[in-house]
């Protein structure tokens, strides 16, 4: 008899908070820990996760008891304003011990609507990290092997440039990739930040010329809640740009969708990158929350 084992790639974590750092007016890093998280697993870069979050006066998420293959039936199955908040993120950075294991996880959330006088209301997930304390208890799902799916960040053998645009949903995700380039590559980066305080110092070991594109107070996209004011200023800006020469560009770019497509159009149509070269990712959707953006038709 043959016994063939499975490791299932992506699975749930029970996880909670052991700090918070505030990293600029409007983005705030939490750091999660747990004994699950010996089970976790990634290369990093752009890895992808959900978050489950409690509702105020909740002190853990609510989830379906039974979190096997029929979990998103089961939560979307639990009553509004009981269930979960589920969220999309990307993983900033994780350590591990001697042997391996992961001990902590940060996450980067950009908080919309919590400062006083804001024209756009908070979402959920924004309430819940401008007031995130040690203990507080959420549910990751996330993966259990390293190179996997969720992880879109993939340029070709060859690459000789590395372009990459990030709305500051993206960020994040964007400044992991910078930081495991390796060293001498070629990279043109855009990125966009709410305000001048959210700019951060990014560490690469990479030939990266970084712009931040800074829109300014009362332009926050609020990604949460789907709303938002002001065209990306990304578009113009690359347009303007004069990309190095490259025989082998890839792309990389991610946040809002329509920003995202426009920003594709431009890359294949009017600077010739190959489309199989473009990794385009929309992390949210002007007009959509994620709820509503999970149920739209592929």
């Amino acid at each position: 008899m043959t016994t063939t084992a499975v490791t299932v790639p992506f699975r749930f974590f029970a996880l909670h908070v052991v700090r918070t750092v505030r990293l600029g007016p409007s983005l705030v890093r939490v750091t999660f820990a747990g004994d699950d998280l010996s089970a976790f697993f990634s290369d990093g870069l752009d890895q992808s996760l959900s978050l489950f979050l409690p509702h105020p006066g909740q002190d853990a998420p609510a989830v379906p008891v039974e979190l096997g293959d029929g979990w998103w039936q089961g939560w979307r199955e639990l009553p509004d304003g009981v269930r979960a908040v589920m969220r999309s993120y990307t993983l900033r950075a994780l350590r591990a011990d001697a042997h391996g294991r992961t001990t902590e996880i940060d996450i980067d959330f950009v908080l919309h609507g919590v400062e006083p006088g804001a024209l756009v209301p908070a979402g959920p997930a924004s309430r819940w990290a401008s007031r995130a304390a040690t203990g507080d208890r959420v549910l990751l799902l996330g993966p259990a092997i390293a190179d996997n799916r969720a992880i879109r960040f993939r340029p070709p053998a060859g690459t000789d440039l590395v372009v990459i645009w990030a709305d500051e949903t993206a960020v994040p995700a964007a400044s992991a990739i910078l930081e495991q380039l390796p060293a001498g590559t070629r990279a043109q980066v855009w990125l966009e930040a709410g305000r001048a305080g959210d700019i951060q110092d990014l560490a690469t070991d990479a030939d990266a010329e970084i712009t931040w594109l800074v829109r300014g107070p009362g332009t926050a996209r609020g990604a949460e809640t789907g709303t938002g004011t002001g065209a990306p200023p990304a578009l113009d800006a690359i347009r303007d740009a004069q990309l190095p020469s490259a025989e082998r560009p890839y792309a990389w770019i991610a946040g809002e969708s329509s920003a995202v497509k426009e920003l594709r159009r431009h890359l294949v149509r009017e600077r010739g990158i190959d489309r199989r070269a473009v990794t385009f990712v929309g992390y949210w959707r002007r007009g959509l929350s994620e709820e509503q953006l999970r149920e739209q038709p592929e």
